[in-house]
């Protein structure tokens, strides 16, 4: 089974600490939990067409919360933090 690169990279992760990030071109996305890190790689040269230089990725246990007497917990995820060779930007992040 083959996945789309739209399945692998679900969205951005727009935090005080990725923008800071930014500046050495390195972004941040919220991950399909299997996906490992050439399929990451692939997936973001794809979508953002430029060059990833590495692939940082990390398991997030979901925080647990409650909703009056209940109690549960968010979803597992995983994060993914990507850095671009020199030279290379993703213009979705500019101007955040």
């Amino acid at each position: 089974m083959t996945k789309e690169a739209r399945d692998i990279v679900i969205k951005p992760v727009v935090t005080e600490k990725t923008m800071n990030l930014l500046a050495e071109n390195k972004y941040t996305f919220i991950v399909d939990k299997r996906a490992n890190k050439i399929e990451i790689k692939n997936a973001i040269e794809e979508i953002f067409k430029v060059k990833v230089d590495k692939v940082a990725t990390v398991n997030m246990k979901g925080k647990p919360k409650r909703m009056g007497r209940f109690e549960g917990r968010k979803p597992n995820r995983k994060k993914a933090v990507v850095s671009l060779k020199p030279g290379h930007r993703i213009t979705l992040f500019e101007g955040m």
